[in-house]
């Protein structure tokens, strides 16, 4: 039978999958809108980024104002899920270049705030000497969450409104599944109003550089993950011709490349329990920055050698991620933990606006083969940050004083 600790992780990671799937549920299904309407560039970005901007915009108010720890997470958390299940589902109701659209996309983003560091907080509520585990699963439900539409994609025959009506239904129920969500014995009590808390992300020299190595993660993450799907269709296409179905196969590809990064979170976490939080973060964003300098090279080329770098990119990318959240609980003030999540999810989402359409501005310059070259700086960045913390006293407190 399963323990109560076990059964609220279970269904968090649920409801962590169910509700991510909106905020790739409209970015997912680019391509096939490019092929039945008049799709301009820069609309094709925003069905991302206007998630972001939301999102930022959603956590900045969220941090300010310490929503993340004085209300109820689970309220919260259902509030947020209902509201942006409906901004997805509305964007049915308008033509998809209509920038309507947009602004649905927008709000979806704004609620997310209520969502995804509220789950992390709920998981690290029931930690107790594996925080990057526990960390490790929510974030790796929530990649698995992202890639969902690109699943809903292929098995809809490439049908966009079936992976927009998916994503809303399965936030729906995620957003009645929390309730029965039990919170750990971490949760602390709802401390005081305090305006300056968000500020300690970077008054605090370990919270600063583990702010700073999450947002040369964060450059690379989202950009990727918003561009491999085009990117792959458009290999595909060159590779098997556009009528040899390319782009199913390649949405089954994007599928598998974005959810393999649940492994990598789940692995990540045990490992960096075990040898420190510092040495995995920078071993991922090695890995990961890697991968971008050469995907482009194998574009047009043979499938599975791109395949397999990408598969290997999915899993690399975000297998640090829960490490800088985990890091980033342990290094805070017990009563705010849930607002310092907030405050480095809004500076790292803050930054993923920029490189989510730089990418498709190198493509029509100089093509995909040279278009995620521009993510290479942010792992460098991040891991000169983290190899910092990990040198810095700040790092006894990281993993059980594994660094």
């Amino acid at each position: 039978m399963l323990t109560v600790r076990t059964r609220s992780l279970v269904i968090i990671a649920f409801c962590a999958v169910a509700t991510m799937s909106l905020w790739f549920s409209a970015s997912a299904v680019v391509p096939a809108l490019r092929e039945s309407v008049d799709l301009p560039p820069l609309v094709a970005s925003l069905f991302t980024s206007a998630v972001q901007a939301g999102f930022v915009i959603g956590t900045l108010l969220s941090a300010l104002f310490n929503l993340a720890d004085r209300i109820a997470p689970r309220r919260f958390f259902l509030f947020s899920a209902l509201v942006a299940a409906g901004a997805n589902a509305l964007i049915l109701a308008f033509e998809p270049a209509s920038y309507s659209v947009i602004a649905l996309r927008f709000v979806t983003g704004v609620c997310m705030a209520g969502i995804y560091p509220v789950g992390m907080k709920l998981a690290a509520s029931w930690a107790r000497g594996d925080m990057g585990l526990m960390i490790g699963a929510l974030v790796g439900a929530l990649a698995l969450g992202s890639a969902s539409p690109h699943l809903f994609n292929a098995l809809g025959g490439i049908d966009w409104v079936f992976t927009l009506v998916a994503a809303s239904v399965s936030a729906t129920i995620a957003a009645f599944a929390i309730l029965l969500v039990k919170e750990g014995p971490n949760t602390a009590p709802t401390p005081p109003f305090r305006i300056d808390a968000a500020l300690q992300g970077w008054t605090k020299r370990g919270l600063r550089l583990a702010n700073i190595g999450y947002l040369g993660h964060m450059w690379e993450l989202y950009a990727m993950w918003a561009w491999i799907g085009v990117f792959l269709v458009a290999s595909f296409r060159v590779t098997l011709g556009p009528d040899s179905g390319a782009d199913t196969l390649a949405a089954i590809a994007t599928f598998i490349v974005m959810g393999a990064g649940a492994a990598g979170c789940v692995v990540g976490g045990l490992v960096a329990d075990r040898i420190g939080r510092t040495t995995v973060t920078i071993a991922a964003m090695a890995v990961s920055g890697s991968c971008a300098l050469l995907a482009g090279f194998l574009f047009g080329g043979a499938i599975w050698p791109l395949f397999a770098l990408c598969v290997i990119w999915g899993v690399s990318v975000v297998a640090d991620s829960p490490q800088f959240s985990a890091s980033t609980a342990e290094l805070s003030e017990p009563g705010y933990v849930g607002t310092m999540l907030t405050v480095q999810t809004s500076m790292g989402f803050l930054l993923t606006l920029i490189t989510i359409h730089l990418v498709p501005v190198i493509v029509d310059v100089i093509g995909w083969q040279f278009a995620f070259i521009i993510l290479v700086p942010g792992p460098i960045v991040g891991i000169i940050a983290m190899w910092r913390l990990r040198k810095s006293p700040d790092a006894a407190r990281l993993a059980g004083g594994r660094g």
